[in-house]
């Protein structure tokens, strides 16, 4: 008993790593291997890092605040221009202890995203997609294997989190029941070093598991980009571009080429032909080459344009068979004549300048 297998459906299966411009394609449509837990890491990390350089300054900000607010602004009139005043004066102070913080998210999460796909600009995932608010679609991504990994990751944060966490506020508990012997100095600066030491531990702790994640958002990313063998062949067809599209190309080429040659034509010395079927330009020119050379060819309807152009411009036409035949099938536009020509073409030429009286 035989099975026979299709193997077409073998080359519909997606087992082929991406192409180049398979890549370039869907980077420009926005779809690249990234992990959102790095820019969160990163972004925590550096905050936290910045609170210990500017945290005595933002402190002083602060207390000058509360300060100033019980011991001079509660004793101003309830007036438009006074509440515009305090207003103006709290923004301003609030955006220098905030100005510091927000310049570190903007560069931390910049660097996050160059870090992981370089510079990339594309409005590509801005465009309305039917397809996001398809109900069907959607129960799909939600019980998908992608969003059973999304809701382990989260699970597996925020366990990792918790526990960094209480384990630090655990260790601290003796001196967090000193606080009532403590001031109100003290107690901000035991606060404010425990939330950044939790927060410290916490986005290390995060970016350990962004790089993981990473992993597995480039490993899934190349798994989507695959191709099908088929896929690569059509591919390559578009690269090669359309047949009869190649073909109008080739044809304007051979058009533009038919110009060039026809101009060269009233330049030429002489047109040797079979006589009805072929047809060679000569031209001698000690100028730029040391023996005569082609300026143009062609057979039949080709043939007849290149005499027809030759006549209007009183160039002379020679008839010699063999010769034209010679030329014809042996050398090429622009190619000087080869030493088993030479005779032949001197004795032409030489006519040709007797008949023009040039010698």
């Amino acid at each position: 008993m035989y099975v026979k297998l299709d193997l077409q459906f073998f080359a519909g299966e997606k087992t082929e790593k991406a192409t180049p411009k398979k890549r370039q394609d869907t980077r420009k449509k926005g779809q690249v291997a990234k992990s959102q837990d790095v820019n969160t890491a990163l972004l925590l990390f550096f905050i936290f890092i910045l609170f210990i350089v500017i945290g005595d300054n933002s402190r002083t900000i602060m207390t000058d605040m509360y300060t100033k607010s019980f011991t001079e602004y509660i004793h101003w009139d309830v007036t438009e221009t006074n509440l515009y005043q305090i207003l103006i004066e709290l923004f301003i102070e609030v955006n220098k202890a905030m100005a510091p913080i927000m310049a570190v998210a903007i560069v931390a999460g910049l660097a996050s995203n160059f870090l992981q796909i370089g510079f990339l600009f594309t409005t590509e995932p801005l465009k309305m997609d039917l397809k996001k608010i398809d109900p069907i679609q959607g129960a799909k991504r939600v019980f998908s294997a992608r969003a059973l990994v999304e809701l382990v990751k989260s699970l597996l944060k925020i366990t990792i989190v918790g526990v960094i966490t209480f384990s630090i506020i655990w260790m601290r508990k003796d001196d967090m029941l000193m606080l009532a012997m403590k001031d109100i100095y003290g107690s901000l600066a035991f606060f404010t070093n425990t939330t950044i030491t939790m927060g410290i531990a916490a986005s290390i702790a995060l970016l350990i598991l962004s790089v993981m994640d990473y992993a597995y958002q480039r490993y899934d990313y190349e798994k989507n980009i695959r191709m099908s063998k088929n896929d690569m062949k059509d591919e390559f067809k578009n690269m090669e571009g359309n047949p009869l599209i190649k073909s109008k190309i080739k044809e304007k080429q051979r058009q533009m080429a038919m110009r060039r040659m026809m101009s060269e034509i009233p330049h030429a010395d002489v047109v040797i032909t079979n006589p009805t079927h072929y047809a060679v330009a000569i031209k001698y020119d000690e100028e730029k080459y040391d023996a005569p050379y082609i300026v143009a060819k062609g057979v039949d309807y080709v043939a007849f344009k290149i005499k027809e152009v030759a006549h209007a411009n009183q160039v002379i036409t020679i008839e010699n068979r063999p010769l034209a035949r010679g030329l014809y099938d042996k050398l090429e536009i622009g190619d000087c004549i080869s030493e088993e020509f030479f005779q032949a073409v001197a004795e032409v030429l030489a006519y040709v300048y007797r008949l023009e009286k040039k010698i």
